[in-house]
């Protein structure tokens, strides 16, 4: 069974969204870490790019294949989680202390949008 977090958002697309004082942390969920097994390469935007809800935000590859990252929130990037670029495998490790971006919230209410942990699981219940 997949391990979701209290207090994050998630999109139906498998990542999560922590807010801390006006910075979005996005990652990959646990689900998707299980989905995709052993993660071995990660491409991640510059610092400065502004990326839209639901556009590209990155490709994350493992050994079975290769995924899209779909930003869950508008915004621009803050911060590149370097680690995660250098060392995928943390992904697998810690999908939770191991995010990929830091963002700049465009519109805070687009986190409304996204699902709480309840609702994640009765997502990811239904896709297992």
């Amino acid at each position: 069974m997949s391990i979701v977090l209290n207090g994050l958002y998630y999109s139906k697309d498998h990542e999560w969204v922590r807010v801390e004082e006006g910075k979005a942390y996005i990652g990959i969920t646990d689900f998707a870490q299980h989905a995709l097994g052993a993660i071995v390469y990660v491409e991640l935007p510059e610092v400065g790019s502004e990326i839209e809800k639901d556009e590209n935000l990155g490709v994350i590859e493992s050994v079975k294949a290769a995924s899209d990252i779909l930003m869950p929130v508008s915004g621009t990037i803050l911060e590149v989680n370097m680690d995660s670029v250098e060392d995928p495998a943390i992904i697998n490790a810690a999908p939770y202390e191991n995010h990929l971006v830091v963002v700049e919230l465009k519109d805070a209410e687009e986190l409304q949008e996204l699902l709480d942990k309840a609702a994640y699981e009765e997502f990811i219940a239904k896709e297992d």
